[in-house]
């Protein structure tokens, strides 16, 4: 089965960043995410940013949903 563009706009959430590294790029700090997403890293500066879901409310909403920083991990050598 494939996935229609419209199909995976429906099935994703407008994702805003917070917190974190204060030179972690704006256009990374907003994303589309799948919609029961609960965390993303994003790679920066030799290691991970790490944000989770602020609330997981299920209903859908016109708002960006809030990921707030957790903690940096280093990559892995």
């Amino acid at each position: 089965m494939t996935s229609s563009p419209e199909n995976v706009v429906e099935n994703t959430i407008e994702a805003v960043l917070v917190g974190g590294p204060n030179d972690l790029p704006a256009t990374v700090r907003s994303q589309r995410l799948p919609q029961d997403g609960q965390k993303i890293k994003i790679h920066h500066r030799g290691g991970y940013e790490h944000f989770e879901r602020e609330i997981d409310d299920p209903a859908p909403s016109p708002d960006p949903v809030v990921f707030r920083w957790t903690t940096r991990t280093r990559v892995a050598e």
